[in-house]
């Protein structure tokens, strides 16, 4: 039996008072389209973060994974702005809370110098930065230090040993672009989220990056993100290593 494990999930800021509804019918909705784990994550509804805002996230999350056992796999949102506190929470995360790895957003451009002393720790503690990402054709206003995959690209010839996980090729934006800039880097993973259903992204990705590097997720687009794998023109046998072997790899990176 084949495990499929969505790697680009998000859990629901408690600000919100549908949250905890909210919660489960996301896990209902994994539950119906045969996904057994979802790598999750909690972001404040403003940006930037402060210490205490993702501090109050991860903890969140980890009260999430003890209400979904086994389903819910913990990704450490941090704001590399605040260094100390953010390498203290992550090691916490990873070390205490057992999370599988690190989310960053928008905060800083991911090839910022203030951003290596967080992959490096990510290096020790063997686990996957997760980067949010796109190219879009225009300046996005309320993200001006949103990185694309060329900024991941650089990072990742920098950090060879990291684990870099390129957001939601299907995010918006051209996914086209996004392929092709991260050809030359093998220790970064393209994952496959987002509401985009453009024909032939999958396939395109699988072709100039190797179904090796290629990762399912949703973004919360749920019923999209699992159809443009399962409709992909690819083998079955290709089909399971995006939808959770590839996952499973770099889980067992750290054991």
């Amino acid at each position: 039996m084949e495990m499929v494990i969505d790697c680009h999930a998000h859990l629901h800021h408690h600000s919100s008072r549908t949250w905890q509804e909210d919660d489960r019918k996301l896990i209902e909705a994994a539950d119906k389209l045969g996904i057994d784990k979802l790598c999750c994550s909690i972001l404040p509804p403003r940006f930037p973060s402060t210490p205490e805002g993702f501090q109050e996230c991860n903890r969140w999350v980890a009260e999430a994974m003890e209400r979904f056992p086994g389903r819910v796999l913990g990704y450490c949102y941090v704001n590399p702005g605040y260094i100390r506190e953010a390498l203290d929470e992550i090691r916490r995360c990873v070390e205490e809370w057992g999370f599988v790895g690190i989310k960053l957003y928008n905060e800083y451009r991911c090839d910022e110098p203030v951003v290596f002393p967080i992959v490096e720790l990510a290096t020790e503690l063997k686990v996957p930065i997760l980067q949010h990402a796109g190219h879009p054709h225009y300046f996005v206003e309320d993200q001006p230090r949103l990185s694309d995959a060329g900024h991941i690209a650089q990072l990742a010839r920098r950090y060879p040993e990291a684990i870099l996980i390129c957001a939601h090729v299907c995010g918006g934006g051209d996914w086209e672009w996004t392929i092709k800039a991260l050809r030359n880097v093998p220790n970064v993973y393209l994952d496959t989220s987002g509401s985009v259903t453009d024909e032939g992204v999958i396939e395109m990705a699988a072709r100039m990056l190797g179904v090796e590097r290629l990762l399912f997720g949703c973004d919360m687009s749920m019923t999209a993100g699992i159809g443009k794998v399962r409709s992909a023109r690819l083998s079955e046998d290709e089909k399971r290593k995006i939808l959770g072997e590839n996952m499973e790899r770099i889980l067992r990176m750290r054991g």
